[in-house]
C-alpha cells in the first residue's frame, strides 16, 4: 500500500488554488498525483428550498461537510481508495454517483480551507499559501462565474463584498501563518508550481 505525500494549498477564492494544484500534479513524478478539492464537501442542499440556497453563506467553514472530509482525508493518507462527491454547484446539491480516488505518491489538498483544520493540516507534509490582492480576486470570480455557473455580475459582486471577502479575511488571510511556502497568484502558475517542487527536493 503507497502511503502518498500530503501537500494543502489553501488562499482566498480565485487566487490561483485550483490551476497551481493541476500545475503541480503534472510536475510530480508518477505513478500520480490524485487532487481532493475541498469545494466537493460542501453540504448537499437538497433539504432546503431552490430558492433558499443562494441565501446560505458558503464562504464559512461550516459550509464543508468536515466529518466526511476528514475521513476521507484520513483514508487517503493511509494510502486507501476513496469516493469522492460530486458537487452541483446551479442546484448546489451532489449528484448521485461519486468520483473514485485513487492516492499515488502524492495527495493535493486545495481550496480556502485547506489549512483551516486542525485534525486536516497534521496530516499534511507541506502547507502552501497562495497570497492575491482583492482587486485581482474579484476580477477573476466575476470572470469565472458569469461563465462557468450562469451568474450576473451584480450577483457576484454583492457576494463577495458581502461574504466572501469579510469570511476570507476572518477564516482564509491567518492560514498564511502556518504555510511552509507562500506563493503571489499574480505570478505564472509554473514559476509557484516549481518553488514547491524545489521545497519537495530540499526536504
Amino acid at each position: 500500500m503507497k502511503i502518498p505525500m500530503l501537500i494543502g494549498i489553501a488562499g482566498p477564492s480565485c487566487s490561483g488554488k485550483t490551476m497551481l494544484a493541476i500545475s503541480l500534479a503534472g510536475h510530480l513524478k508518477p505513478p500520480g498525483t490524485a487532487i481532493i478539492t475541498l469545494d466537493s464537501y460542501y453540504h448537499d442542499l437538497f433539504k432546503i428550498a431552490p430558492d433558499d440556497r443562494m441565501k446560505c453563506n458558503f464562504d464559512i467553514p461550516d459550509s464543508l461537510d468536515w466529518e466526511l472530509l476528514t475521513s476521507h482525508v484520513n483514508a487517503l493518507a493511509a494510502g486507501k481508495e476513496i469516493e469522492k462527491p460530486v458537487y452541483l454547484y446551479p442546484s448546489h446539491t451532489r449528484a448521485e454517483h461519486g468520483k473514485n480516488v485513487i492516492p499515488g505518491n502524492y495527495l493535493i489538498i486545495e481550496g480556502l480551507f485547506a489549512l483551516y483544520n486542525e485534525e486536516i493540516r497534521q496530516l499534511l507534509d507541506v502547507c502552501v499559501y497562495i497570497s492575491l490582492d482583492n482587486d485581482t480576486c474579484l476580477k477573476r470570480r466575476i470572470a469565472r462565474d458569469t461563465v462557468e455557473r450562469g451568474r450576473s455580475r451584480d450577483s457576484i459582486i454583492n457576494q463577495y463584498e458581502n461574504t466572501v471577502r469579510p469570511m476570507a479575511e476572518k477564516y482564509v488571510l491567518p492560514a498564511e501563518a502556518v504555510a511552509d511556502i507562500v506563493v503571489n497568484g499574480d505570478r505564472p502558475v509554473e514559476e509557484s508550481a516549481a518553488r514547491i517542487i524545489e521545497y519537495l527536493k530540499s526536504r
